[in-house]
């Protein structure tokens, strides 16, 4: 059983306890005793507990609540005490309940009959036992009525969801009335004239939910390629100002080495001087405050007359009022949906066939919808709560939760009732998802949350507990993760293939989880708006946020529980309060992802410190700038996740990481290790961006036979090399994801791999950055054409050549989503990408160079959302197309993200270059979507436009950016 919100440790504590009662142990009598009372006490409360977790907080009697949290608290202290207890026995790991505890636990009493930790023990087990009696006699004998929840299966990512966030998007603003007031109040439609020119202000008004950052994204997507450059950068309560400039300039498309040690006066400069000759757009979103809307608004003083737009988005109106006081400037209130919008909505997330709503379920739809007071948020939530799983639930339970809304939204009580329906999908969570939940309130509000780094910690944090036997964790939680989307609790974010890589938490759930765990003392948050440090002695987990002059470090200086603290998250305002490791006894977690600890030397000798947290699962160092990583690190024989990504000072690793034999997880930064550390490594599925030099190494990688994902760099060339490295991947079967770099050009390995190697059925992403040719891929694929039926992302960046048929073979892979093959010796002129292939593709990357042309059957990449191609201009020309018709013409309807356009120009005139770079400028403009579009012209002579003729040929290998929308 996961370990849940209010039932602290207990999951993890009572097979322990149970553990210690087997006769064969022989413990003393009175310890036997004292320990056969606490399991079965704690068992009987942790049913009561689970039962309390299914209530809602504000319906539990206060006294329940007080018991259930110093049960809780008990819990974890017993845990400590049984932890310490068994780091001692070498080899024991506190969270491990496979069979061999047997053997370990013989171990224990070896050390139970030794005097000193036999007293220990003993001692701790007694004064346990006397808190819990005091606790005891102050309930009424655990009888705490509550609702039981149903167990959920784990299920994928709903494939509607993303149809369903499209479909909200064109209600709030991309169609309609909506989207013709914004259009005017920008000024974007009507005559060219001097009003146009200047600098406008619109802001978007009106409380949480309605979905004011959604228009502004639907309205900066549809315009974006009207400017020279634009910007969406998000800044809610309690903004890092630097930051936010920095993001701003980052979005512009500003260099961030030029940014990172620049203040925020000299980032308001560069942000003049960059801006001082462009027409931008620049969207900033969630504004609370009007001071802070002022130091915003001084880094756009600068009014070019270029028709720049600057919009707002807050549900503050007094700060929307503020902040557009002259003449040209807007303000656009947000209004809720319709009836009619409101209904769709809703009906599309559960009713998603042709069908629409059966008929016993329209009058409870209507009165939910009524409660939902036109709210997207609110509808998509309750909504995602109605369609749990594969099934609709059953109309009784529509009836209870209509009874559970209250009065509705209503303008004047909006935030009180928002928080109602959101808590009730929360309350319908199952008790492991609510726990995993209420951990993104270690995250700042509008953080992007890297979704493998969350559930890695979930893992670490004990959240996700082993299933079926041999059952990855991290698969386990990556089903939690996927089911909390499919509530609608956390929203997606999709990259370029479709996929989720990551989340956000919208600030109204934000605000939810944030108040509950700070009810249920689950994290404390130290960020200047919601600190939550006053239950000192309480503290288990730590969100350090906020490490400004007000706080200086007090908070922590004078914390007396912080040897108790089990998770330490970090972000980078707050490292300059970073507690002293020594003191963090039990710490599970330590997550410091991009805090600088390179140039500071205190934080950095502090560090070294990290061999001293016996029980760590997780260490995030990633983007540290550490150049050396402590030898001590290899004392944490619990460590499950070592995440080193982005620290390019750190070049070789201590080599006694060999000892971390419990290593899941490992990301390094392009390091080599030495021989003889991988092969003790054996635990590991997870193995990024390690260089590979020697022959002993890549041997060594066949050891690691649960690995999942493998990113490797050969800086090195060698035949033994590589048949080291080609048989170790064919020890490896339960690879999922294979990804290939050679820093020297060699097209042996590749060769190696399609002559020796079969691709296990469940590969999923394979990439070769290497010189190769597609004769591998086609005997992969010939062999079996059902062989390679997963695979979803295909990168081979150094193709000898591609022919037609290759497009026909590789376009038959079945679940293929994303595809990128750049050609380095081309001689088939004319590669057409036909309409019966590539049917599940969302990005498209083909580079043929100058030799050849490719072109879209009608129908061709129905699904793709961004397109990379090449065009050679003279092979076109001289093959009969002197349109330039590419297929692109009313075509490719699903283009929405970018359209990269590569012109290769050599030995063509200038007249038709420039021609074939306007035709296809001018054919992507006029797509219905407005993708960004991106045309480089190669092989161009420099300043072509204003120094050559027409007659001139284009031979120099230069290339020149034409547009960039």
């Amino acid at each position: 059983m996961a370990m849940h919100v209010v039932t602290g440790a207990m999951g993890s504590l009572l097979p322990k306890l149970g553990q210690l009662l087997m006769e064969e142990y022989k413990l003393h009598k009175r310890v036997k005793n004292d320990v056969e009372f606490l399991r079965k006490e704690l068992e009987s409360m942790h049913t009561a507990l689970i039962k309390v977790g299914e209530v809602p907080r504000h319906q539990l009697d206060k006294q329940v609540k007080l018991w259930a949290d110093e049960v809780r608290d008990l819990s974890y202290n017993m845990e400590d005490v049984v932890d310490k207890f068994l780091v001692r026995v070498d080899g024991v790991d506190p969270h491990d309940n496979t069979d061999r505890f047997k053997g370990i636990m013989r171990k224990m009493i070896g050390l139970f009959k030794k005097g000193k930790n036999h007293h220990q023990i003993a001692d701790a087990i007694k004064e346990i036992k006397e808190q819990l009696q005091e606790v005891a006699a102050r309930r009424d004998r655990n009888k705490v009525e509550g609702i039981a929840s149903n167990p959920m299966e784990a299920i994928p990512i709903d494939p509607c969801l993303r149809a369903l966030y499209a479909e909200a998007t064109e209600l709030v603003g991309i169609y309609g009335k909506r989207d013709e007031d914004i259009m005017r109040l920008l000024s974007m439609e009507g005559e060219d004239d001097a009003s146009n020119k200047r600098l406008k202000k619109v802001s978007i008004v009106g409380f949480g939910g309605l979905g004011k950052t959604t228009l502004a994204k639907a309205v900066y997507e549809n315009i974006k390629g009207d400017f020279d450059c634009r910007a969406f950068v998000p800044v809610g309560q309690n903004p890092d100002m630097k930051k936010v400039f920095r993001d701003i300039l980052i979005d512009l498309r500003v260099s961030n080495s030029e940014l990172a040690e620049l203040d925020e006066r000299q980032l308001i400069n560069k942000l003049h001087e960059f801006l001082e000759n462009k027409r931008y757009l620049v969207i900033i979103d969630d504004i609370w405050d009007a001071k802070l809307w002022e130091r915003i608004n001084f880094a756009f003083s600068n009014r070019n007359n270029l028709g720049s737009r600057l919009i707002i988005t807050t549900r503050i109106f007094s700060v929307s009022k503020s902040s557009c006081m002259l003449p040209d400037d807007a303000v656009y209130e947000m209004k809720p949906l319709s009836d009619d919008d409101s209904r769709s909505l809703f009906y599309k997330r559960i009713f998603p066939s042709e069908s629409g709503c059966p008929n016993e379920f329209e009058q409870v739809s209507e009165d939910i919808l009524k409660k939902c007071g036109g709210v997207p948020l609110a509808i998509i939530t309750i909504a995602s709560s109605l369609a749990s799983g594969q099934k609709v639930k059953p109309k009784s339970e529509w009836d209870i939760l209509l009874q559970s809304l209250g009065s509705g939204l209503t303008k004047d009580n909006s935030l009180e009732e928002m928080r109602r329906i959101l808590s009730f999908s929360y309350y319908d969570l199952p008790d492991h998802l609510k726990t995993c939940l209420l951990y993104l309130c270690i995250y700042p509000e509008d953080s992007m949350i890297d979704r493998d780094r969350l559930i890695w910690k979930w893992v670490a944090e004990g959240f996700i507990h082993q299933g079926n036997q041999g059952t990855s964790l991290f698969l386990l939680g990556l089903n939690y993760f996927n089911q909390l989307i499919n509530r609608s609790m956390i929203q997606p974010i999709y990259d370029g293939l479709g996929e989720v890589s990551a989340c956000r938490v919208h600030d109204m759930v934000l605000d939810l989880i944030c108040n509950l765990s700070h009810e249920a003392k689950f994290v404390n948050v130290l960020n200047g708006t919601r600190d939550s440090m006053s239950s000192q002695s309480n503290v288990r987990r730590l969100s350090l946020q906020d490490g400004s002059k007000d706080h200086q470090g007090r908070p922590l200086r004078n914390f007396t529980g912080i040897s108790r603290v089990r998770s330490i998250t970090i972000f980078p305002p707050a490292i300059n309060i970073m507690p002293a490791l020594s003191r963090l006894e039990v710490l599970r977690v330590l997550d410091l992802y991009h805090c600088n600890l390179g140039k500071n030397s205190s934080l950095q000798h502090r560090l070294r410190d990290v061999g001293h947290l016996i029980h760590l699962r997780y260490l995030g160092l990633a983007g540290t700038k550490i150049s050396e990583l402590p030898a001590e690190i290899g004392n944490l024989q619990f460590l499950e996740v070592l995440d080193l990504e982005d620290n390019s000072e750190l070049r070789n690793l201590s080599s006694t990481i060999c000892k971390l034999r419990r290593l899941i997880c490992l990301h390094v930064h392009r390091d080599e290790v030495a021989p003889g550390v991988l092969q003790n490594l054996t635990s590991i599925e997870v193995l990024r961006r390690l260089v590979v030099s020697l022959n002993t190494v890549a041997q060594e990688l066949g050891n690691l036979v649960r690995l999942r994902e493998l990113l490797v760099c050969f800086i090195n060339v060698g035949l033994d090399l590589y048949e080291g490295f080609v048989k170790s991947v064919c020890n490896l079967h339960h690879i999922e994801s294979l990804r290939i770099y050679s820093v020297r050009a060699s097209s042996e390995l590749m060769d190696l791999l399609g002559e020796r190697w079969v691709p296990p059925g469940h590969l999923r992403r394979f990439e070769a950055h290497m010189p190769s040719q597609l004769s591998a891929l086609r005997g992969w694929i010939m062999r079996d054409p059902l062989h390679l039926s997963n695979l979803s992302d295909l990168v081979l960046t150094s193709v000898k050549e591609v022919q037609q048929e290759d497009m026909e073979i590789i376009g038959g892979l079945l679940s293929l989503r994303g595809l990128q093959i750049k050609s380095t010796q081309q001689t088939q002129r004319l590669l057409v990408i036909r309409a019966d292939v590539f049917r599940c593709m969302i990005c498209f990357d083909l580079d043929c160079g100058s030799g050849a042309q490719i072109v879209f059957e009608p129908g061709a990449l129905p699904r793709t959302e961004g397109l990379r191609f090449s065009l050679g201009v003279r092979v076109t020309k001289e093959d009969g197309n002197h349109g330039f018709d590419l297929g692109l013409q009313g075509n490719l309807l699903s283009l929405r993200t970018f359209v990269w356009v590569q012109i290769y120009c050599g030995g063509a005139r200038v007249g038709e270059a420039k021609e074939a770079d306007a035709v296809v400028r001018h054919t992507l403009r006029s797509h219905p979507n407005h993708p960004g579009i991106i045309s480089l012209m190669f092989n161009m002579i420099p300043n072509i436009a204003e120094d050559a003729h027409d007659d001139d040929l284009c031979e120099h290998e230069e290339k020149k950016e034409c547009d960039f929308l």
